[in-house]
């Protein structure tokens, strides 16, 4: 991305308040741009992202965003269990370092990975690109989800992302490897997850009704 298109992706940003810098609160430098030492000098109970130098503070999720992450956890679990496929999935709150060594100022925590490559993984950190990604939309997530953090994950190596939308109830497939035009799904569909061959799918209309269930 060129410098004008980070400027005004920035200007979104602070518009809509999505970036807050918290440099006061944890007795950081007050100008950044910060680096992993001031990323694990906030404390643990404070959730942020640092991606090229600039502390992102996050909200806590709403109950919608957790069913959704906690059902397509459960799905993707049994269906691994099943076909004994070598990989391992993670839900958020997890560190990811998706370039550990051409991009030491960005951590990111996705709501939900799959990771096949263990030789990346540490008991704290996973130290480069997990094969997929899943982030639900937020309200002060959803520009960095859908802009920054899809420019991330596609030039870093993930090879799969999803962006669930709760509020249009769409589902935003990118098969990085084959194109960076998303497949669009509705709820209502059974999702392949491409990282398995067709072998899993995610039942989104099963995720719907839980989601109408809560009647929140």
């Amino acid at each position: 991305m060129d410098k004008d298109f980070n400027k005004q992706l920035e200007k979104l940003y602070r518009e809509a308040g999505i970036v807050r810098d918290p440099s006061e609160a944890y007795n950081l430098p007050a100008k950044g741009p910060y680096k992993i030492e001031d990323y694990y000098a906030i404390p643990d109970e404070r959730r942020v992202e640092l991606i090229d130098g600039v502390i992102y503070d996050m909200a806590a999720p709403d109950y919608i965003h957790q069913l959704i992450i906690g059902e397509v956890l459960i799905q993707i679990k049994s269906c691994i269990r099943k076909t004994k496929t070598p990989c391992r999935v993670f839900s958020s709150p997890c560190d990811v370092q998706l370039q550990p060594d051409g991009e030491k100022d960005t951590i990111v925590q996705p709501d939900l990975i799959i990771l096949c490559n263990r030789e990346i993984l540490t008991r704290q950190l996973c130290k480069g690109a997990p094969e997929f990604v899943m982030e639900v939309l937020s309200r002060t997530t959803r520009r960095r989800d859908l802009w920054l953090k899809r420019q991330k994950y596609m030039t870093s190596g993930v090879r799969e992302y999803w962006i669930v939308d709760p509020e249009s109830r769409q589902v935003l497939v990118y098969d990085f490897d084959h194109s960076d035009v998303p497949a669009i799904y509705p709820f209502s569909a059974q999702i392949p997850i491409l990282l398995s061959g067709g072998k899993c799918t995610i039942d989104f209309a099963e995720i719907s009704e839980a989601i109408e269930e809560l009647n929140i």
